[in-house]
């Protein structure tokens, strides 16, 4: 049986920090990763400050050894959406296939799938992947991505190169 894999959803939005705007977004990523088998350890509401993202980042990745951590809001154009920066610096290693094919799925839906700027990488053994704020944009963003998230958590965890002859 493979390992029940531990992940984070981290919701990024000044309004739901503040209580005036219901996380719908970070609830429908929890189900999507539980029905994929693996266990939510942990969720987080934070505003749209790049240090306290990065902070919940590092958190997920350095103490707590989550192995997936989704982040949804903060991806657009506004001044304070800064998730891909905060994320930027904490990534060790970007994986620039994830957000493109999210962004190609979604220009499938609307013209303006192209304006996201979710970034994706690996820290330590942890996969971060950034997500849009709406409900309906994370569920269809991370959907498009869903069936490669185990292997690539496989190679993570890897000692070398994954057996990808088998996949």
């Amino acid at each position: 049986m493979d390992k029940t894999y531990k992940a984070a959803v981290i919701t990024v939005s000044d309004g739901c920090h503040r209580g005036e705007r219901t996380d719908t977004s970070g609830p429908a990523l929890c189900e999507i990763v539980r029905s994929m088998g693996y266990e939510v350890a942990h969720i987080a509401i934070v505003p749209d400050e790049k240090d306290l993202i990065r902070d919940e980042l590092l958190k997920c990745c350095d103490t707590l050894g989550i192995n997936l951590v989704l982040t949804t809001g903060g991806t657009g154009f506004a001044k304070r959406d800064v998730t891909p920066e905060a994320t930027t610096e904490v990534i060790e290693r970007e994986i620039r296939g994830i957000p493109e094919a999210m962004r190609a799925a979604s220009m499938q839906i609307t013209p303006h799938g192209c304006l996201s700027r979710g970034v994706a990488g690996i820290r330590g053994c942890s996969l971060i992947i950034n997500l849009p704020g709406s409900e309906k944009g994370a569920r269809e963003n991370f959907e498009a991505v869903k069936p490669a998230i185990g292997h690539a958590l496989k190679m993570i965890a890897s000692d070398g190169s994954a057996n990808c002859a088998g996949v």
